[in-house]
Parts: C-alpha cells; sequence; structure tokens
C-alpha cells in the first residue's frame, strides 16, 4: 500500500479511562477518542516544551496536559450522559471531559501510543 501524505488528516482511537469507584475500586470506561495528526515538528515543540516544565526552565503555564489534550482531540463516539444518551462533540463538553482528574494524561498516553508501533512477539 502506497503513503498517502494528507494535511489536516484526523483518525479514531481507543480511550480507556478509570475512574475511582466506592471501596477502592476503578470503573473501567471506554470511548472512541478522534484525534488530530499533528506534524512531527509540532509533536517535537510539544515535548520540548514539557521537558522544560519538567527541568524547571519553563513557566508550567506554557503547556498543559489539558492544553495538548485539548489540541489533539477533536471528536469523539461513545460518550453518554446519565441517561445513556450520546453526548455530542462541542467545545463546553469537551472542557467537562478535560476537568475528570487525569482524563487529559490518559488521552496524551493513548494519542503517543497510537503513533508507535508495538512490538510484536514472535
Amino acid at each position: 500500500m502506497a503513503l498517502v501524505l494528507k494535511n489536516g488528516d484526523t483518525y479514531f482511537w481507543p480511550i480507556t479511562y478509570r475512574q475511582p469507584t466506592t471501596g477502592g475500586r476503578r470503573e473501567k470506561q471506554e470511548f472512541q477518542a478522534e484525534f488530530k495528526r499533528l506534524p512531527q515538528s509540532r509533536l517535537a515543540k510539544i515535548q520540548e516544551l514539557a521537558q522544560k516544565t519538567i527541568d524547571k526552565k519553563a513557566d508550567a503555564d506554557e503547556i498543559s496536559d489539558v492544553q495538548v489534550a485539548d489540541e489533539i482531540l477533536v471528536g469523539w463516539t461513545d460518550i453518554v450522559d446519565d441517561d445513556g444518551e450520546q453526548i455530542q462533540f462541542n467545545k463546553a463538553a469537551k472542557a467537562q471531559l478535560l476537568e475528570l482528574p487525569m482524563m487529559a494524561a490518559c488521552i496524551i498516553e493513548a494519542y503517543f501510543t497510537s503513533l508507535v508501533e508495538e512490538k510484536r512477539k514472535n
């Protein structure tokens, strides 16, 4: 199959979020995130800013998990309300999702996992 060079490409990738529940357990919840395919130059910049923040050479406001997740998450499926009705993707709903503790980190981890081919077992 030939490589197709596209601009503005997106793709869906599964997200597994484990939300704390009563009794010291975590409830597994899943949805499909629609990710924006960022260019390598932007990925490098995000990595550089994140490393500077870790090394305390930059202000934490320069880059955050929520900012990165907000940039890469451009849609979803399988997110529902209390009545089981699909929640349509929009700016307000995305902001609400990113307020869940550790959700932004979960989204970023899945995004970077999607970019790296897993080693195959023999």
